[in-house]
Parts: C-alpha cells; structure tokens; sequence
C-alpha cells in the first residue's frame, strides 16, 4: 500500500507538448511533480542545485519531504530501506569539500528522524509542538520531561511552520493524549476550527493542524512566552517561523479569501505592521530570550541537557555544558507547568 499523507491518489495527468497526455506522479500537489531520483539526468540536477546553493553561502542545507523520493515496487514508497540511506550518501557526497551539512525534513513517527540522526545527520523535533500543548493543557510535566531526555542535540526545534503545527507525537503520548490534546486545541484555540485543515480549505496534509501557535493557546501572552522559554531550553537549536516570532494571530481574512488551510498562518506582515508588532511586551520579552540563547556558551551543541520531573506538574533542567560531558556553570532551574 502506498504511503500517502493526502486523502487522493499522488496522480497528475499532464499534457506536453506533442499532445499527448501521461500520469506523472506527484506526491503533494498538481504543481509539484515528483523527479525520479534513479536517473542520471536527475542526479545531475540535484548535484548542480546544490553546488549552486553552496556557491552563494549556504551553510545547512534542507531537503524537504526527502522521505517520499525513492519510488520502489512492493514497498510503501515511503523512507524506502536502504535506497533511503544510499541517497543520502549521494547528496553527502555531492557537498564533499564543502563545510555545508545537510538537515533531512521528515514529518512522521519519531523512529524515523531517529534513524536519521544515528546516521549523523541533523534532524528536526516535529513532536515538540504536540508535546508542549498538551503539558501545557494539562500542566503535567512527564510526559514533556520524558521526550527531552532522548532527543539528541544535533536537531531543530519547532513548535510551528509555514505548514501549520505539526502532530508527529505518536507513541510520545498516548492515542487518548493526543485526542485530548486536539480536543482542547479546538476548545481553548482562537479561532481554530477543524473544518480550517480539511478539504474544504485544499489541506495537504492530513495530519497537520492549520493554526498558529499563538491562537492554539488562546492568545495568551503568558502561555505562549513559556511555549517558547521551554522550546529555547530544549534539545537542539529552537526554529522560530516568522509569524511565530511576532506572536501572531490566525488569519481568517487571508483564510476566507484564498480558501487555503495553511494561508491560516501565513500572514502578510507590512513594514508598519511589524514595528508595531515588536513594541508588544511578549514579542520584546521573545527577542530578548533569542538573544540570550544565540549569544550564551552553554547552549553549544557539544553540551548536554539534564531533564527531571520531580512532582506532576514541575520541570526541573540543568547540567547545560559547553563540551561533551562537561557541566553547568550554574544550578538546575524548576518551572511549575500552569494548570
């Protein structure tokens, strides 16, 4: 069976120009026809893109959706063993001589960006965003206590993207955490409907919730700044989206218009609009943590995080280092999770 993430065949019927048509596979979407990665003139392709990419100064490197690009009979066609891995290796090896790294993007269950990184490749955190609400719904904190233990520190953070808020959470929380979780993100989010991520507003994702995550906590200032303190003391290296970093609200105008799901978090931001946005309390207090965080030794990635849960709704870290081993300049901190 194929492994797809949309609720239609990845089928694209196209006209060229001797006036024939063929179906060509397309994964995501009528404008993104997949390329076959087995052929010459493909390999060719993504060498030159890269070596393109390098030549004006780009250090890390994004492969989006890479886990669909092998196309294999009898398989899923899906992160495809160990085609998947042989790829890589190709890519790898097209940035040899280069300081430019690589950051695979897979949207799934956690055992797959896990393989990823054992491999030695940067990977992104897509469970945080579900994790963090639900602790903070709850004001439990094992469950968030237990996730940051494992997560390895050569990663990105997220709690949102241009692609809404990802639920990669499964087998983090339970089926019925994950239930409560959405259940009360429709609750207590602003203005988030079910209906915003589904076909009625062209979603491609099916597992992916249309919101910001600012809305997803109701608009509260207060919420969102911890949201964030605990995504800058995680694991890793915290990706901010830029509606993110101006605590920004759902857009139904831009929604309602356009009647795409995603465009819910993808507000056009003026230049006025922006140096109002940067006066708000809870935007001034994010930019002050970035800064902090960007310029503080103890978040090198050579260090290491220590995460406790001394009672159901504390969160106790320390032990943040600047080499592998080393330990804090300073004591543990406790957070106590909101109820």
């Amino acid at each position: 069976m194929i492994y797809k993430r949309k609720d239609k065949a990845p089928l694209e019927e196209l006209e060229f120009a001797d006036g024939s048509r063929e179906k060509m596979w397309n994964t995501f979407g009528p404008d993104q026809i997949d390329l076959d990665v087995r052929t010459e003139v493909t390999k060719r392709f993504v060498k030159e893109t890269l070596q393109q990419l390098v030549k004006h100064q780009a250090s890390l490197i994004r492969l989006d959706a890479f886990a669909y690009a092998v196309k294999k009979l009898d398989t899923s066609d899906f992160f495809v063993e160990p085609e998947i891995w042989d790829l890589l290796d190709e890519v790898r090896q097209d940035l040899a001589g280069t300081d430019a790294q690589i950051l695979p993007e897979i949207h799934e269950h956690y055992s797959l960006p896990r393989k990823v990184s054992e491999h030695g490749y940067f990977i992104y955190d897509f469970a945080l965003p579900m994790v963090l609400l639900y602790s903070l719904y709850t004001g439990k904190s094992q469950r968030l206590a237990a996730w940051l233990k494992q997560c390895p520190m050569k990663q990105f953070t997220t709690l949102d993207t241009h692609d809404g808020l990802g639920g990669d959470a499964k087998d983090i929380l339970t089926d019925e955490e994950i239930d409560y979780t959405i259940q009360e993100l429709y609750k207590i989010g602003a203005s988030v409907k079910r209906k915003y991520s589904s076909a009625e507003y062209n979603n491609l994702d099916i597992y992916q919730i249309n919101t910001t995550y600012y809305s997803a906590l109701g608009n509260d200032d207060q919420k969102y700044f911890l949201a964030r303190l605990l995504q800058v003391f995680a694991p890793g290296i915290p990706q901010i989206y830029y509606v993110g970093l101006l605590a920004g609200e759902n857009d139904l105008d831009l929604l309602e218009r356009t009647k795409e799901g995603r465009n819910i978090n993808r507000h056009y931001y003026s230049l006025e609009e922006i140096d109002q946005e940067v006066k708000r309390p809870v935007v001034a207090k994010l930019l002050k943590l970035l800064e902090f965080r960007n310029t503080e030794a103890a978040f090198d990635l050579d260090g290491r995080l220590e995460v406790a849960a001394p009672s159901e709704h504390d969160l106790k870290a320390g032990q943040l280092g600047w080499g592998p081993g080393s330990g804090s300049p300073g004591g543990p901190g406790c957070l106590d999770l909101p109820d």
